[in-house]
């Protein structure tokens, strides 16, 4: 396994620790302890890693590595694993000389900010002492910490505790608690120019401080190492004051074992980790370690990770939450990290939220489930919002033209889900009329039509417009924008993968026969590559071939040419459609196109799906390692895509028995 590879533990709060296979952070956002201080945003990393050694009569041998600057590791610990492994959660093993053998894990808690660490003896061992020193900060989880003299290096007990040690590095900042069965010296120190290699390659700020109080000691050769760290707010204690860090764990290893040997597949467990607390209710995180929760990306991500697993009560939580949010006919694009004022800036979120509300209900009707009242008649009416914001004219000059289909964009502002930006500088701007918006526009006004018939003109008149003015017989494809800039008549003709959605992905499609078959073809021929669809082909003026350098360079290769995984989900669905939904079709689609997806489970964040890869072989997996919405469509693909009738009716009969 590639030591590079990443893992990740989530708290389901929208806290998480995350490393390497190495144990070498090479990201600002590798933590032991990232907790999310207003679940899931306000998050800071309260403890990043740690050194670990042993002694034993044959010498002193390191169990972890760090990088500092300017690229030097130290100690090399890390040469010493000869294991590992994710499930149940991560686990390392290290073997020295002398036929010492030694386990190590690491386990996040669901439900609390919470790690649990623990080296133990595999093979009984005389003499072996085990010693960790903590590297502390309590930052933003986006900046990096300095040396400096605010930092508070005095632990507190707390009353009445066992084993329990109490940290406040800043004011402002949650409390660091530890509870362990070792020792602890207190020898207060700074270690200096830790380097993240990913940060550096990718243009940033790549050095940080950490502050360490000092070392805790266990003698391994007399019991298991027991080290577990929580972020520590003002109310009850996280951790029992009166229980032993022993029996804590025992506890959380029995519990979490049984709650994930729920889970059936890698897949299933996968999308668990992105289904996050927000307030009283539910959200999606759209991706890990730096995003939030988005609206584009949890409405796409929803049909996976919640219709498809069968998760309906966290899909109707999260949708009647996101149906309050609607103004002026539009749904945020974002929540900050920080504030409280959400961004509207996006066209398609609002109308990915129509497709995932029918589908839901769809769900909800298979199962026969009864959705609330109260509840459908808030979904029912964020749609008619949608549509009629919409319909009239809202934000960024998003209106429905006299030829029934949606226009939208002001200079400035990037709309779509290419979205891109830099400074003033919007990459990918598609202003007038893009093909994937008036498939989603069409569809919503399809899904509206069954419950009102104000919309079937705009419908009549979208669906006409759209056959006529979006074909390019030169290319036999779609156009990617038409009335581009609002000028009547302007096309882009760059061969682009958004004309998939008229096909595929969506309920509804707007292209059959020949038409369908040529622009699935064209795709395939030109964007397909085995992690998803190029975002642009290959010798058109803008391609870039690989997504790498600064933030300037990447965001503009973002939408240029970068494999984006999530679009394999509308282009299979497209592939399976044109060949008639056959059985033969499916298994020829998962053998082509879901299999070799699939293999990047183990890959990059493992047992999860990245964001982006570059567009030329090999490929490289790039940006967030761990992706909702490209995790959301390989589920939708596996259980219901491509899923046999048999499947389907056995998965629905289990829905309606745990409903």
């Amino acid at each position: 396994m590639d030591p590079r590879a990443e893992w990740i533990e989530t708290d389901g709060l929208g806290g998480f620790a995350s490393g390497t296979v190495s144990g070498i952070r090479t990201r600002r956002y590798h933590a032991l302890l990232l907790t999310a201080t207003t679940p899931p945003a306000g998050r800071m990393v309260l403890v990043n890693g740690f050194d670990a050694w042993v002694e034993t009569p044959g010498g002193r041998f390191a169990l972890s590595s760090q990088c500092y600057a300017p690229g030097v590791t130290h100690p090399d610990g890390a040469e010493r694993i000869t294991d590992f492994g994710t499930d149940p959660w991560p686990h390392w093993q290290y073997d020295l000389p002398g036929h010492i053998r030694i386990e190590h894990e690491i386990l996040v808690k669901h439900g609390l900010p919470l790690v649990a660490v623990s080296w133990r003896l595999t093979v009984p061992s005389e003499d072996v002492i085990l010693y960790v020193r903590p590297f502390f900060s309590g930052r933003d989880y986006h900046s990096l910490h300095h040396q400096n003299p605010s930092f508070q290096f005095e632990p507190v007990s707390p009353e009445g505790s066992v084993g329990q040690l109490l940290w406040r590095p800043y004011a402002g900042v949650p409390d660091i608690l530890v509870a362990t069965n070792g020792a602890h010296c207190h020898q207060p120190d700074w270690y200096q120019s830790f380097l993240y290699e990913q940060e550096r390659d990718r243009g940033l700020d790549a050095t940080e401080d950490l502050a360490t109080p000092g070392l805790f000691r266990w003698v391994l050769s007399q019991g298991e190492a027991v080290w577990i760290l929580a972020a520590q707010g003002d109310g009850a204690p996280v951790i029992p004051p009166q229980i032993s860090a022993q029996k804590y764990l025992a506890g959380l290893r029995a519990s979490e074992k049984k709650r994930r040997s729920q889970f059936p597949s890698r897949l299933h467990k996968a999308a668990d980790a992105y289904l996050v607390q927000r307030g009283q209710g539910k959200t999606i995180v759209a991706g890990y370690p730096w995003f939030g929760d988005w609206g584009r990306d949890t409405f796409i991500s929803l049909r996976g990770l919640c219709l498809a697993t069968g998760r309906l009560d966290e899909a109707r939580a999260i949708l009647v939450e996101w149906a309050g949010a609607v103004s002026h006919g539009m749904l945020p694009n974002r929540f900050p990290d920080q504030g409280d004022v959400p961004e509207y800036n996006s066209v398609d979120a609002s109308l990915w939220y129509v497709i995932a509300v029918q589908e839901f209900l769809g769900a909800m009707a298979a199962a026969k489930r009864t959705v609330p009242a109260r509840d459908r008649a808030r979904l029912l009416g964020a749609i008619e919002a949608i549509l009629c914001g919409y319909g009239k004219g809202t934000w960024f000059g998003i209106r429905q033209d006299e030829d029934g289909l949606l226009a939208s964009g002001v200079p400035g502002v990037q709309l779509t889900w290419m979205d891109a930006k830099v400074g003033d500088w919007v990459v990918t701007p598609r202003i007038g009329k893009p093909v994937e918006v008036q498939a989603l526009w069409l569809n919503a006004l399809r899904i509206g039509g069954t419950f009102s018939n104000q919309w079937e003109e705009a419908l009549a008149d979208g669906t006409a417009t759209f056959g006529t003015r979006f074909w390019n017989e030169k290319a036999q494809c779609l156009y990617d924008v038409v009335d581009a800039d609002h000028q009547a008549g302007a096309v882009d003709a760059s061969i682009r993968p958004n004309q998939i959605f008229a096909v595929g992905g969506l309920p509804y499609p707007l292209l059959e026969g020949d038409q369908a078959r040529a622009v699935v073809d064209v795709v395939e021929a030109w964007l397909w590559t085995p992690l998803g669809l190029r975002t642009l082909a290959p010798g058109e003026p803008a391609y870039r071939p690989r997504y790498e350098g600064n933030a300037h360079q990447r965001d503009g290769a973002y939408h240029q040419g970068t494999v984006w995984p999530w679009l394999l989900g509308p282009f299979v669905e497209a592939w399976v459609r044109v060949r008639g939904n056959s059985a033969k079709a499916k298994r020829e689609a998962r053998t082509r196109f879901l299999t070799p997806l699939l293999r990047h489970l183990d890959e990059a964040g493992l047992g999860h799906i990245s964001e982006i890869a570059d567009a030329e072989p090999p490929h490289c997996p790039r940006g967030c390692p761990f992706q909702a919405w490209s995790m959301g469509e390989a589920l939708r693909l596996e259980a219901t895509v491509l899923a046999s009738a048999t499947t389907a009716k056995r998965k629905t009969a289990k829905r309606k028995r745990s409903g």
